[in-house]
């Protein structure tokens, strides 16, 4: 009767494992799936990442600029074989002073909103979207944006094969309305990227971020950042989320004020 026992509960805790373990396997392909996701910018998932950036070398203090991007991206199925993607933008920003004597500014950014056309099926790994960019100015503060009304056209191409996706994502911006007083907006913009799975949920990404600002001054036209991120999917109770955090070299920027400067990233995940 003893060994029975023993032999009921050896199999009952051997079979408790078993679902623990395959419980485990599902968790890691989930996380494993959802990485792949957050890697396409393109991808048919339901994502709002809250991006907070620390970037120093603002103003003649050599202060600090923060700025918290609020980034839903919704995508929308038009058929069987095309659909919409919507990226927006929307910044709060930590604006130091500029100059001496002037103060800090708090407040929202001009919105930027991005509409991706994109085949709902990829062909041998690659996948693309293309379609216009609106610039809206939504600022709170004259300093924080342009007032001005901007389109262009945006696009991304990219490859996913293996643990790997890299590709490039751009966009330029005129602007056609807004305050007569204030500048023109012409802007270009590239982010080119490469991202390693681990497995686990565990991503490396390797980017830049180049602007350049065609109605700027010689010498405060480009922007540069270099950026290293590693990037982890987990779950806060049932609620998928990627955690990402990385650093970021100003290779070039306007009158070579930036120096560095640091990215956190809380983006919650909606998986179909």
């Amino acid at each position: 009767m003893r060994h029975a026992h023993k032999m009921k509960t050896a199999l009952a805790l051997l079979g408790m494992c078993g679902v623990l373990l395959i419980s485990a396997q599902a968790y890691a392909q989930s996380a494993d799936e959802l990485a792949k996701a957050t890697a396409n910018p393109v991808a048919n998932l339901i994502s709002v990442p809250l991006q907070s950036n620390w970037d120093k070398g603002y103003g003649p203090g050599d202060n600090t600029q923060y700025t918290l991007n609020v980034q839903p991206v919704i995508p929308f199925k038009l058929n069987n074989e095309w659909n919409l993607i919507t990226r927006t933008i929307v910044p709060i920003v930590h604006q130091p002073a500029m100059t001496s004597g002037q103060g800090d500014a708090w407040g929202i950014g001009d919105t930027v909103m991005s509409l991706f056309l994109s085949p709902n099926a990829s062909s041998n790994g690659l996948i693309w979207g293309a379609g216009p960019v609106l610039l809206l100015p939504t600022a709170s503060k004259d300093r924080l944006g342009s007032e001005k009304w901007g389109a262009g056209p945006t696009g991304v191409v990219l490859v996913q094969e293996g643990p790997w996706t890299y590709g490039v994502l751009g966009n330029h911006l005129w602007s056609f309305a807004g305050a007569d007083a204030r500048d023109k907006v012409s802007i270009s913009y590239a982010n080119p990227f490469a991202s390693y799975a681990l497995g686990g949920g565990w991503t490396l990404t390797a980017q830049a971020e180049i602007t350049y600002n065609w109605e700027a001054d010689s010498g405060k036209r480009t922007t540069l950042p270099a950026s290293f991120i590693v990037s982890k999917v987990t779950h806060f109770g049932q609620q998928p989320v990627s955690l990402a955090l990385g650093y970021k070299h100003f290779v070039e920027a306007p009158n070579g004020q930036l120096d560095h400067g640091v990215r956190f990233v809380v983006n919650f995940l909606f998986p179909k």
